[in-house]
């Protein structure tokens, strides 16, 4: 697969970017995930490849239903070639790729893609993988992402309009951590997309609480457009949950 019509990612750069700096991949690193992803979820079937890429080569692997896992895994590469610019005590952190998971009746044809319902959670994927190194910054569990200032929905199909990293849920331990060296271990985050009211309960509680409310839920990191926000705006989970 190739990318066409590449847009923007799901919110706007922040006003620091630096500017375009086209970037190949890491050919070695790419194997390595290839590798790590086939081991622990399945052989990808197909990989997202970018046509230009700013600051890192972002492809997105795509590994499809299967018994163990019945739903689509997306998993990017690239995101790791280089290190974050992580602060002093979270050296071990410098390199993360992300993933996220897609329903098994998911349209996943390029086809498809260029309706924005089918198409926006892949864009807010590649946006996240890039923005640590287009602003020099880092991102790891518990960083969050809104859809612009105020945030807006990512997609009319949809009342989500936040990002959040969290740690795996469903794929096995195994998976959540790659060593490819003494001086390199790369560490995967699910990227779960959230509403207005949970990304602002995260900021007043930390994103531990957030967490655990989406595991009460039954949630398991498997996108749901119009899943049951577990901040509703009557604050009845909020009650419910408060410790």
């Amino acid at each position: 697969m190739q990318e066409q019509n590449p847009k923007i990612g799901p919110t706007h750069y922040h006003k620091t970017a630096n500017p375009f700096e086209l970037a190949t991949g890491d050919s070695a690193n790419i194997q390595a995930i290839a590798e790590h992803i086939e081991k622990w979820i399945g052989r990808p079937a197909n990989v997202f490849h970018e046509m230009i890429s700013d600051k890192v080569h972002i492809d997105i692997h795509i590994v499809e239903p299967s018994k163990p896992f019945p739903f689509y895994t997306l998993v990017t590469s690239g995101m790791s070639d280089v290190p974050m610019n992580t602060p002093e005590n979270a050296r071990h952190l410098a390199y993360a790729e992300l993933f996220l998971c897609l329903p098994a009746d998911w349209k996943m044809s390029q086809e498809a893609w260029k309706q924005e319902r089918y198409y926006w959670p892949v864009r807010a994927l590649k946006f996240m993988a890039r923005f640590p190194h287009k602003v020099n910054t880092w991102l790891s569990y518990g960083h969050t992402m809104p859809n612009g200032n105020p945030p807006k929905t990512f997609n009319s199909s949809t009342k989500l309009c936040s990002l959040i990293l969290l740690n795996p849920m469903r794929i096995p331990k195994d998976f959540h951590q790659l060593k490819v060296d003494d001086a390199k271990t790369i560490h995967f985050f699910s990227l779960v997309p959230l509403y207005k009211e949970e990304m602002e309960e995260k900021l007043k509680n930390g994103a531990e609480v957030i967490e655990q409310r989406l595991m009460a839920s039954g949630y398991s990191e498997v996108l749901k457009p119009n899943r049951k926000n577990v901040v509703a705006p009557n604050g009845f989970f909020s009650r419910l949950f408060r410790r």
